[in-house]
């Protein structure tokens, strides 16, 4: 019964400050546009604005790993997806990187009014001209020196269990000679399930691996950062 009324509140507070943040987004991607192109500014009030919902939580979450973030270099990131907090944490890396997410994201009142804003990158999925969009896009975004980033199991895991990846990440990687950052994600699973609206105290971990460089084929990266990213969860 306590959960129940805990996450009431807490989506509740979701939805209303969402409402109220919005508008300081617009404002500051209105004040930026001449001279922030590529919107480092509005993604990092987004970071603050999703962070948010990570410190009024009942989630402990430890960011282990910064080192391997170099804000010099563009990277092609990658986690794995067990939930819908796994977007909330990571933007607790408060690094710059646009977010390629599934199109219905973006029509969440406020918040992804706020990622179109931010010129994140949309995917239908199942739809392979939708792919192909994608992945030109992000080409371009990374060439600009954006880092992106992708979950490469395609969608969230109903086991907690790590899915295989695709490769589209790797393909971008390889491409544009970017390397990839893996980056390993633990404990979000039992704080919010896919399908699931109670949230559940938990020790959340994002852990930074270092980065891989694309050397070889692309199904050997993807492999390569896949293990990597097992280990991690394993360890």
């Amino acid at each position: 019964m306590l959960q129940a009324v805990g996450s009431a509140l807490y989506w509740g507070f979701v939805l209303v400050s969402s409402a109220h943040m919005f508008p300081v987004a617009v404002v500051i991607w209105a004040i930026t546009l001449p001279f922030d192109r590529r919107k480092v500014a509005l993604h990092w009030f987004t970071s603050l604005w999703a962070s948010l919902y990570t410190w009024i939580s009942p989630w402990s979450v430890e960011v282990r790993g910064r080192e391997h973030i170099d804000p010099a270099r563009t990277y092609v990131m990658v986690a794995n997806h067990n939930s819908v907090v796994d977007i909330f944490v990571l933007f607790r890396l408060f690094a710059h990187f646009k977010w390629v997410s599934k199109i219905e994201n973006f029509r969440i009142p406020f918040i992804g009014w706020n990622m179109s804003l931010n010129g994140y990158v949309q995917l239908r999925r199942g739809d392979r001209e939708s792919v192909v969009k994608m992945l030109a896009r992000c080409e371009e975004l990374l060439r600009e020196g954006n880092s992106i980033m992708m979950f490469p199991e395609g969608t969230r895991s109903l086991t907690g269990e790590i899915k295989p990846f695709k490769p589209g990440a790797f393909e971008l990687a390889v491409k544009t000679g970017l390397p990839v950052l893996p980056i390993a994600v633990t404990g979000t699973f039992r704080a919010l399930p896919k399908h699931g609206f109670r949230i559940a105290k938990q020790r959340v971990v994002v852990r930074v691996l270092p980065a891989v460089e694309p050397t070889g084929s692309v199904e050997a990266l993807t492999h390569d950062v896949r293990e990597r990213i097992a280990a991690a969860i394993e360890a």
